[in-house]
């Protein structure tokens, strides 16, 4: 198992600062880093153990935030990929925030405005599925949803406003980094043929009827342009301190494992210990101790 877990190059997905993001030339699809469904199953379960003593590390020394990103199209395994890669985690310490449209309430704030009221604390991880990174994706692509958010001086059809949203966004993560947050962030890249079969698996199987609409149908007309969001997206907002991962997704089981791998390693390269016992907190653990075996 530790020779099939050797195989999980996490750098191979990463998106690096500066870099000219080409959708067409990273690949959905990749060897898989598991040789059998058994095999999978062990490496997930490694990788879960570790995340699990992580995780409990993390939130007794309580020095960093860690704020996990997902982002992809409709299918691409978002929910799945957070169910199974944090199995592990106690709930005490963990967060998963879902964003989709805003509110009357939000639209009368900047962009960033609700997501960073749920920004975790130090010792939690936070997630979200989906974000502040859709005001620059499903917005672009939908200008008329800008119409709602009166924006001063702005048709939303210049390149402008996008640049000055990713440079917001950056500039808050590195922010964010600054003071202990750290931020990782996973998009999935899914095929648009892909996407078409588990579209029709969720219409052919009665108990994930609910899963598909026809607005997501109506979504797959714009997937050039989503693509083009999406990379120009990458290409402005992964840097160094919060860099964004584009993990292949047609295999559903092998962006778990890439996942996990990464996380693991973003909790690893903290280097986390837990809190030093003072002699004014020893002689109190002594105190309570001998009132328990008296």
């Amino acid at each position: 198992m530790e020779s099939e877990m050797k195989h999980i190059h996490t750098k191979d997905y990463l998106v690096r600062e500066g870099e000219d993001v080409n959708l067409k030339k990273r690949p959905t699809s990749v060897d898989p880093v598991y040789g059998s469904k058994s095999d999978y199953n062990d490496i997930l379960a490694t990788h879960i153990e570790k995340l699990s003593a992580l995780q409990q590390l993390h939130y007794a020394s309580s020095r960093h935030a860690v704020l996990l990103i997902f982002q992809a199209m409709d299918a691409a395994g978002k929910d799945g990929a957070i169910r199974h890669v944090m199995s592990g985690v106690n709930p005490q310490g963990c967060q998963v925030y879902s964003f989709k449209h805003p509110s009357a309430t939000e639209l009368e704030h900047d962009f960033l405005w609700r997501t960073t009221r749920d920004l975790p604390e130090r010792g939690r991880i936070g997630i979200f599925t989906r974000s502040y990174y859709e005001e620059v994706l499903i917005v672009r692509v939908h200008h008329e949803i800008l119409l709602s958010e009166d924006i001063p001086d702005h048709s939303g059809h210049d390149d402008d406003l996008w640049h000055g949203r990713y440079r917001s966004i950056v500039d808050m993560e590195r922010h964010l980094h600054a003071n202990g947050t750290l931020v990782v962030k996973f998009f999935l890249h899914l095929s648009k043929e892909e996407q078409r079969r588990r579209f029709l698996a969720r219409i052919d199987q009665p108990d994930k009827n609910w899963k598909v609409t026809s607005a997501d149908i109506e979504e797959r007309k714009f997937w050039k342009q989503y693509r083009k969001a999406y990379e120009d997206c990458l290409s402005a907002t992964s840097t160094d301190g919060s860099p964004w991962y584009a993990v292949p997704a047609d295999d559903k089981e092998n962006a778990r494992l890439i996942i996990s791998q990464i996380v693991v390693d973003t909790l690893e390269g903290i280097g986390m210990s837990y809190p030093e016992v003072t002699a004014k907190r020893a002689l109190e653990l002594k105190s309570i101790r001998e009132g328990l075996v008296t």
